[in-house]
């Protein structure tokens, strides 16, 4: 439970993010799991001048909420390992503020739709915002990846198992 003395922000979806996903289950775990799944991301009209220049990146960070999420652990099982970690040491979608992130491949922007590949996300997902990747600003290939090293291999394999699903607290 949040302290009634941080403030509380709300956000509106800007737009909707579409898969072939309806259930968590069998779905990719992150992009690099879904290379050749392709979805679709529809901004709403509202926004659309928003888009202006984004056609001349490769790939765009989709920030979006975790919509069919209730609850949440602060120690949890990722899908990528067999023993418990923090949940701020995970990409689980069960968190304090259900809030996800995925850096997709963008393949065009088509008016206020944009074609992006490389989808793990739940068809119907609220998008919250968009924003260009820059490998000169987030790519750190040199950086410590804690217990996901090693992991590496399996992230293609891997899919979602319900495990995050179920309300819990």
């Amino acid at each position: 439970m949040i302290p009634e003395t941080v403030p509380v922000y709300c956000y509106a979806p800007i737009g909707t993010i579409h898969s072939s996903f309806i259930e968590p289950d069998g779905m990719p775990i992150q992009p690099a799991g879904a290379v050749g799944v392709r979805g679709t991301v529809l901004v709403d009209e509202q926004f659309r001048g928003g888009l202006r220049d984004l056609s001349g990146f490769s790939r765009i960070i989709l920030i979006y909420a975790f919509h069919r999420s209730q609850g949440y652990d602060l120690e949890v099982i990722p899908f990528l390992d067999t023993v418990p970690h923090g949940v701020f040491a995970t990409r689980a979608p069960r968190r304090p503020n259900a809030i996800g992130l995925s850096i997709v491949q963008l393949i065009s922007v088509n008016d206020n739709e944009l074609v992006i590949d490389g989808v793990d996300i739940l068809d119907g997902t609220p998008l919250l915002d968009i924003k260009p990747y820059v490998p000169e600003f987030d790519c750190h290939p040199d950086e410590r990846s804690g217990w996901f090293a090693g992991c590496g291999d399996r992230i293609a394999s891997v899919r979602a198992d319900g495990r995050f699903c179920g309300k819990r607290k």
